[in-house]
Parts: C-alpha cells; sequence; structure tokens
C-alpha cells in the first residue's frame, strides 16, 4: 500500500512539473551514452528520471543559476545506475547541489601530512551518508565531451550512495539473491591489486588511478568505467564486469 501511495505521489508531481518528453530529449541529447538506450527503455529512463527529480530536491550551490535542462540531464545521469534496480535503491536521502565549477568543503580535513585545515580540498563531487549528493556542473559536462575517457561524476557519486545501504562506502553495496560475496571480494581485490601494480610500475591503468584511495573509490571509478566505458572494462577484467552486470542488472555479456 505504501508502495502505491508513493507512486501517486510521484505521478502527481511529475505532473505538476509539467517537463516533456522533447524538453527531456534535448537535455540529454549531447550525452554519448544516451545512445545506448532505444525504445522502451529509453521510456523507463525518461519516466524514471522526472520520478527522481519528483523525489529530490535541485538546490544551487555558490549561487549557481541552474536550469532545468541540467536538471533533466543530472537526473538522467543519475537514473542509469538504478534504471533496473528501482528508485527506493536511493532512498533516504533528499537533495542534489549543484555548483557550477569545483567547490571546497567548509569542513575540517586531515592532510596526508599530519596538518588539519579549516576546509577541504578542492572537489567536483562528493556523496553524504544519509545526506546531499554534491556536483559541479563543469564536472558533468565533461561526461559528454567527445575525449571523455569513462569518468562521470554524477555515476560516480550516485554509486557512492548504493554502496552506502550497506554499511558505509566501503566497495560492498547490498548484493542480490544468489550473487556470491566471497567472488565479489576476491575479484575487485585482485583488480585493484593489478591496479597498484600498474601504478607502482608505470604500466597503462584500465581505470584512473583514484580508483586506489579506498575500496569505495574503487567501486565507484569501477562503476563510472562499467557505464561510460563498457568495452575496455570488459577487455580488461571481465570477471569484474560481470559482477557489476549482475549488480546493475543491465550491460550482461
Amino acid at each position: 500500500m505504501f508502495a502505491a501511495w508513493k507512486n501517486w505521489r510521484d505521478a502527481r508531481r511529475v505532473r505538476k512539473m509539467g517537463y516533456t518528453r522533447q524538453e527531456w530529449e534535448a537535455a540529454v541529447g549531447d550525452w554519448p551514452l544516451m545512445a545506448r538506450f532505444e525504445g522502451k527503455e529509453r521510456t523507463a529512463l525518461f519516466d524514471l528520471s522526472l520520478r527522481f527529480l519528483a523525489r529530490k530536491s535541485i538546490a544551487s550551490g555558490g549561487g549557481f543559476a541552474y536550469t532545468d535542462a541540467m536538471c533533466l540531464k543530472v537526473a538522467t545521469m543519475a537514473c542509469v545506475p538504478i534504471l533496473y534496480l528501482g528508485l527506493d535503491w536511493y532512498d533516504g536521502w533528499y537533495t542534489v547541489i549543484l555548483y557550477e565549477g569545483a567547490f571546497i568543503p567548509n569542513r575540517p580535513h586531515l592532510s596526508e601530512d599530519g596538518v588539519v585545515h579549516a576546509q577541504g580540498p578542492v572537489l567536483a563531487g562528493e556523496a553524504w551518508h544519509q545526506g546531499p549528493v554534491i556536483l559541479s556542473w563543469d564536472a558533468i559536462s565533461d561526461a559528454c565531451a567527445p575525449d571523455n575517457r569513462a569518468s562521470n561524476v554524477v555515476i560516480h557519486e550516485m554509486s557512492h550512495k548504493l554502496d552506502m545501504r550497506r554499511n558505509g562506502a566501503n566497495g560492498r553495496p547490498p548484493l542480490h539473491t544468489g550473487m556470491n560475496p566471497k567472488q565479489w571480494h576476491d575479484t575487485f581485490t585482485a583488480c585493484w591489486e593489478e591496479l597498484l601494480s600498474d601504478y607502482q610500475h608505470h604500466r597503462p591503468m584500465p581505470v584512473d588511478a583514484y580508483a586506489l584511495t579506498g575500496p569505495g573509490e574503487f567501486f565507484a571509478v569501477c562503476s563510472e568505467a562499467f557505464f561510460e566505458g563498457p568495452d575496455q572494462l570488459y577487455k580488461d577484467w571481465p570477471a569484474l564486469y560481470r559482477l557489476l552486470a549482475q549488480f546493475y542488472r543491465q550491460g550482461e555479456r
């Protein structure tokens, strides 16, 4: 009954927003990944994106004057990972804060040299546990560039939100029935160790070195690659790719 009420509320809010399919298509038309979605699947992504905006508030960071088209693009990028999971996977938080460019968190930060600074480093995105997702529009736009190398700050931060549904952002999101936690751990660990070796020996790396920051970042960076550079990820790490396909319930090979 509660699910039916949420669906009714979503539909009511979507009608009130008044976004059209034409407006949505124009907003996401320059994102190369959209070419992957056609027919009923594309319509499902459109519907889910509007429901995302019905449940989440978009707020300005630093006075940034964002547009409706920006909101539609952010929502669509956020919904690609959950297209076959459902919007309830994003329950428990309510706000996306959108800055024009990179931003500096207004909180103490411990640097590698052990010094506590009044503010953190410059960021393009951030996801708070049970709090907002904070994004840079400039970084979002980079995902639409022809030379994009498997990066997408929205997918990155949203994958953290999925990961946080189980004991924080530790690279072990809630797995579906039938998925083997040991296989997940062993496969991700082996790929992480391979990436570390490549980094230490200055070899080409399957994904960005930022993935070495920790297990949560490794999962998020690999999720970016799964959606934005699937062919290369499958070529380099087929076992990891298949696990992500199982988790996201799309892109199986």
